[in-house]
């Protein structure tokens, strides 16, 4: 039976391309790691979501937010509070876009160490050795270090019309799962359709938007949190990952919901 994965990434405005690690999309840096007031309201309004039922998601988050106290004290009260249901993966050193990048295996293998171990030690337990390529920018060549790393579990392919390139230049992403498959590393990409990507930024991107929300209203059972970490380690297991970010929580007013049902929600 297929079940839902529920994903979210931790990104603040200072970590999307236009603003950090794109070689051509970031233009406008912010220096500071000071939280956003649209990231806060976002922590709040997920907290307020994740009260509401009793599922399990994982959190992918950056590796640079843990320098910031805030971000830390966030976390540590959502993971003390809800040990049975959050997990934690990585989602980077920093939010730097590695496949639109020259192929740099030993300084992406440095990186992931390092982000690794900081997320690994501050969450102790609740790590999962699962990695999302930040902005879904994920290359072949990134496979081989990323298992060198420890890395079980890969969330980072979204075989779309509008993401192509993401996979570097002159790669596909079939190129992409067959050096996961060599490796050994487990893929767990991201629910499109039609072709075309219905996470993430597509959920509040008219008309994209239309076909997630139709979409994600179809979405099979959400996983059981004492099945999580079994079902998604097992490459056999068929998995429907869905993922959003936190800054989509601060929407209308701190209202906003990812458009799962709750008859599926609750189910």
């Amino acid at each position: 039976m297929t079940v839902t994965w529920l994903t979210v990434d931790c990104d603040d405005i200072r970590h999307i391309p236009k603003h950090q690690g794109h070689p051509t999309r970031s233009k406008t840096p912010i220096a500071s790691n000071d939280l956003s007031a649209k990231f806060r309201a976002g922590l709040s309004g997920f907290q307020t979501w994740l009260d509401s039922h009793d599922k399990p998601v994982t959190l992918f988050v950056i590796a640079d937010l843990l320098e910031n106290r805030e971000f830390c004290d966030w976390l540590n009260d959502m993971m003390m509070h809800n040990q049975s249901r959050i997990t934690i993966g990585c989602h980077g050193l920093n939010h730097k876009s590695w496949s639109a990048w020259p192929e740099d295996s030993s300084l992406f293998r440095e990186s992931i160490t390092q982000a690794t171990s900081t997320i690994a030690k501050f969450a102790k337990t609740l790590y999962r050795p699962w990695f999302r390529a930040p902005a879904g920018y994920m290359a072949p060549w990134m496979v081989k270090p990323l298992v060198q790393c420890g890395i079980t579990v890969d969330s980072s392919i979204n075989d779309s019309l509008l993401t192509r390139t993401k996979s570097g230049k002159g790669n596909s992403w079939q190129q992409v799962r067959e050096l996961c498959d060599q490796e050994n590393l487990i893929q767990r990409e991201w629910l499109t359709k039609w072709n075309m990507p219905i996470n993430g930024p597509a959920l509040s991107m008219f008309p994209l938007s239309i076909l997630a929300k139709r979409a994600w209203k179809k979405l099979p059972e959400v996983i059981q949190a004492e099945q999580l970490t079994q079902i998604i380690e097992d490459k056999h297991a068929p998995v429907t990952t869905v993922y959003w970010h936190i800054l989509d929580h601060a929407r209308q007013r701190g209202s906003w919901r990812p458009p799962i049902p709750n008859s599926i929600l609750n189910h």
